[in-house]
């Protein structure tokens, strides 16, 4: 078939037809006159790049799905070099809506600074209760021990175990990719209006979740800057109330859930007991292509530790 009915079929241009062409990707059988003569193996190549590229992977790494197909496979997808592009593809979009969603986050605080500039109300985000005001620590804080409860984690391999987060999305720890993520956990959040647990401001290591949140908040786009690919707070708080969290303080990414500390039983994380609940201690992890590369632990003060990742990240570039 000629050119022009090879668009028709694969419902794309003559132009684009022609540039898959000049990369390799399609090889049509050249007439004696020297005219191309298209066949139905190159209608369905075609068909599988623009089907690629609306999915965003770029023309020109639509090659190892070619040649799945070229080596007899059913589906373009059946390889693992298939299945490794689909990755990179997944972690670079990942990239990208976290880029997005910190934006959002500086346009909303801008936004609402603007419309309380000037105003005798302060805007939502820097109200404090009547209570207590949890972005400001105690001068007399104690600080936590250092116990050795953490030294084991680095070289570990991550777990698959599914954990839940504020988009309502099952994430694995050992399904995270090359990229370095950084997951802080904590015991938990103080919520406005909500008592915290008695005795909490002298348990060493549990007050401060919330300045921790806002640092990370804060420095979320210096951190993806330094080579960090993701941010998850982690707590055993539930999903709802995490989201309030999210909402409330205008964080740019997701926090996770882990109700029944599964992943403090499986790993070996420290955790602490107070008002009947058992609740993590504060420690931070950076997770690498299924591997946990560093653990912080322990941590204080908490609303300085967001910085502490960020120079550790620029301190050991990959």
């Amino acid at each position: 078939m000629q050119i022009s009915e090879l668009a028709r079929q694969a419902d794309v241009t003559t132009k684009a037809v022609r540039y898959y062409e000049s990369l390799g990707l399609i090889t049509p059988e050249r007439l004696a006159n020297g005219y191309r003569n298209y066949n139905e193996d190159d209608v369905r190549l075609v068909r599988e790049i623009r089907t690629l590229h609306q999915l965003g992977i770029p023309v020109e790494r639509t090659r190892p799905f070619l040649d799945c197909l070229a080596a007899g496979r059913p589906h373009a997808d059946d390889c693992p070099a298939s299945l490794a592009t689909y990755r990179e593809a997944i972690d670079e979009l990942s990239e990208r809506i976290e880029a997005l969603t910190a934006r959002r986050a500086t346009l909303v605080t801008n936004l609402n600074a603007a419309a309380h500039r000037g105003s005798s109300s302060k805007a939502p985000e820097q109200t404090a209760t009547d209570s207590e005001d949890y972005l400001t620590l105690p001068a007399d804080l104690p600080a936590p021990e250092a116990d050795g409860a953490a030294d084991h984690l680095p070289g570990t391999k991550a777990p698959q175990i599914p954990l839940l987060n504020t988009a309502g999305k099952e994430i694995r720890l050992d399904a995270l990719g090359p990229r370095r993520t950084v997951i802080y956990i904590y015991p938990l959040t103080g919520r406005p209006g909500t008592d915290l647990p008695d005795g909490w401001n002298s348990i060493p290591g549990a007050r401060g979740c919330t300045p921790e949140t806002c640092g990370f908040r804060d420095h979320f786009q210096d951190l993806l800057e330094a080579g960090a690919g993701r941010v998850y707070g982690l707590s055993s708080q539930d999903t709802d109330y995490q989201n309030e969290i999210v909402e409330r303080l205008g964080l740019p990414f997701d926090m996770l859930s882990d109700p029944t500390l599964v992943l403090a039983d499986t790993l070996g994380l420290p955790t602490f007991e107070v008002d009947g609940m058992r609740l993590f201690k504060r420690l931070t992890l950076i997770v690498r292509d299924g591997v946990i590369e560093h653990a912080f632990y322990p941590i204080f003060p908490p609303n300085a530790h967001a910085q502490q990742v960020l120079t550790w990240l620029r301190d050991n570039p990959l």
